[in-house]
């Protein structure tokens, strides 16, 4: 008989254990990114609407050009005369500060899973471990660490999102040619000099595809988020389902849609200006 090994009791002590010791931390991240997204929601939500709709219809223009640009137009008074804004704008400013926190851990990670095999071989698997949990996983953490609300849906989407920018960090670093590495230590330079002047460059048109899946990841996240309260329109999904409201659940859906276009639309034209000239 297999004798029976009690996970779930070991992982709900670990959790009481960080829970009951590290509370400090737990509040200074809650503290740091409820503000971080609070202030950004007032941004986006202060001015009226169209001024919102302008700006972002100068950034269409300026990264991808005038079909871009009245598709912005068209799409974002769409998603206003349904009675979205707001909660579309809430979205936009949970995805852009999970995805600031995802890249600024993902992308470092990255860097040195590919100048050291052995964060490699350790990270690796952990990326792999991340990227198959169910997705509704990451919400009982965070909910135990951090309560209801913004914050734990703002963490479960990070760490959810995080893989892609670590993986393609990786990937595009390693995939910098030998030879260029080498001309480069030939005239004596200095291994940070070497990263950050030579394989960093050369990289970023694969590292800014990487913060491209990041902010998708991002954005489908931040919907199932809605079932801890993060807002948004998670919670207008989540409401929409819990009712049966199809109409509800259409304009939440579409304005998701929209969002996602967008957003997916600028993050590859920024990849596009990243590529160092050919």
């Amino acid at each position: 008989m297999v004798p029976e090994i009690p996970l779930g009791r070991w992982v709900a002590d670990l959790v009481d254990f960080l829970r009951d010791n590290l509370a400090f931390l737990f509040d200074a991240i809650t503290w740091t990114i409820s503000g971080l997204v609070s202030g950004l929601q007032w941004a986006f939500n202060f001015p009226p609407s169209l001024i919102t709709i302008a700006v972002f219809i100068l950034l269409a223009f300026w990264l991808r050009g005038a079909p871009f640009a009245l598709y912005t137009l068209l799409a974002f008074l769409l998603i206003d005369s349904v009675g979205m804004w707001q909660a579309t704008m809430d979205t936009l400013a949970l995805v852009l500060i999970a995805t600031l926190f995802a890249v600024a851990i993902g992308v470092p990670v990255g860097i040195l899973a590919a100048r050291n095999a052995l964060v490699h071989a350790i990270v690796r698997p952990i990326l792999d471990f991340m990227q198959t949990l169910p997705v509704f996983i990451y919400l009982l953490p965070a909910i135990m660490f951090f309560g209801i609300g913004t914050v734990p849906g703002a963490v479960a989407t990070l760490v959810f999102a995080m893989p892609p920018a670590v993986r393609l960090t990786n990937l595009g670093i390693r995939q910098v040619d030998a030879e260029v590495v080498e001309a480069a230590h030939a005239f004596g330079a200095t291994p940070n000099q070497i990263l950050f002047r030579v394989q960093f460059p050369l990289a970023l048109p694969t590292i800014m595809a990487g913060i491209n899946q990041v902010i998708m990841l991002a954005l489908s996240m931040v919907v199932i988020a809605g079932m801890a309260g993060a807002g948004g329109l998670g919670s207008q999904v989540v409401r929409s389902v819990s009712t049966v409201n199809i109409g509800l659940g259409a304009e939440s859906g579409i304005s998701v849609v929209i969002l996602a276009i967008f957003l997916d639309r600028v993050s590859e034209a920024l990849s596009t200006r990243g590529q160092p000239p050919s």
